[in-house]
């Protein structure tokens, strides 16, 4: 059998789990009716099935277990909480670049150039195993880049962009740095200890973006969307803490609990005229003011 063949039966194998959970007989007879449509042999012993699983959780870091009780084949997200629907976003991205080559007039990429994913095998390599690591960080504000030499503690993706946030030796503060401004990486051999008391997940926990906690209390964020724009903040939340309070033909009015950070505002004032601010105040004043300076700008 062809590599080819056996990559699509993943992939098979894959999409039929992810509809239901099955019994091998299920599978089985699924992958026979799939080798009729594309003309492909699909069929597989139930020694090869198992061989299969394994080649899935090393390529694509997919877990599908059986399920005793039930007697079916699933897809294990509970060793990976959170990530498991990116697991699959990315799986299906990478089917679709696959076809790249037949249907290059039918997806158009965004043209852009790297954003520093080169270096993430190389820093999950240094946290995971605990070790310092140096680079050159380039702010957008500065003309020259600075050496950093920090610890290492999580990566954390936002708007297409990837940051790792790291103890900064200089300092003694804990930092997120921009893979896309980060060159001359270098790892050390220099341990570190991982502070017991560190969580990324609660260190962003009342976060939007990238920017950490800026040392004062989350505060209660109230916001009116026109009822079209609501739609799309229902179907992709703002933040996990959202909560609706109104939802009719007028307005989505929602409840957020978080620091109001830059990246925070920034978000907001993006929204234009189909958001109005009813919480905090401050906070409305300063949307106020920021609109207002936009309009100046357009005032001959």
């Amino acid at each position: 059998m062809s590599k080819k063949e056996a990559v699509s039966r993943y992939h098979l194998i894959i999409n039929k789990l992810r509809k239901q959970s099955s019994t091998f007989k299920e599978i089985e007879a699924y992958l026979a009716l799939e080798s009729d449509i594309q003309s492909y042999d699909f069929n597989i012993s139930k020694r090869t099935f198992l061989r299969d699983l394994n080649d899935i959780r090393t390529i694509y870091n997919i877990d599908i277990r059986y399920d005793f009780s039930k007697r079916v084949y699933f897809i294990d997200y509970e060793d990976k909480p959170g990530i498991g629907e990116r697991m699959l976003e990315a799986f299906d991205t990478f089917n679709a670049l696959n076809l790249t080559d037949r249907l290059s007039n039918h997806i158009h990429f965004e043209n852009r150039r790297s954003r520093g994913t080169e270096h993430l095998y190389g820093l999950l390599h240094a946290i995971k195993n605990k070790v310092q690591i140096i680079f050159i960080h380039q702010k957008y504000w500065e003309d020259n880049g600075k050496e950093r030499r920090v610890e290492p503690y999580a990566l954390k993706e936002f708007k297409n962009r990837w940051y790792v946030l790291a103890r900064d030796l200089k300092d003694n503060r804990v930092k997120s740095f921009a893979l896309d401004r980060l060159t001359d990486l270098e790892i050390t051999k220099k341990r570190f200890q991982f502070p017991v008391d560190f969580n990324v997940n609660e260190h962003y926990r009342y976060c939007f973006g990238i920017i950490g906690p800026n040392g004062h209390k989350p505060q209660e964020v109230v916001l009116s969307f026109s009822p079209f724009q609501g739609e799309y903040i229902k179907s992709l939340p703002l933040h996990e803490s959202q909560q609706i309070l109104i939802d009719n033909e007028d307005e989505l009015r929602i409840k957020l609990t978080l620091f109001v950070t830059h990246d925070f505002f920034m978000e907001l004032l993006s929204f234009g005229e189909d958001l109005r601010v009813i919480k905090p105040k401050k906070l409305i004043n300063d949307i106020k003011l920021a609109l207002n300076n936009t309009l100046e700008l357009y005032r001959s």
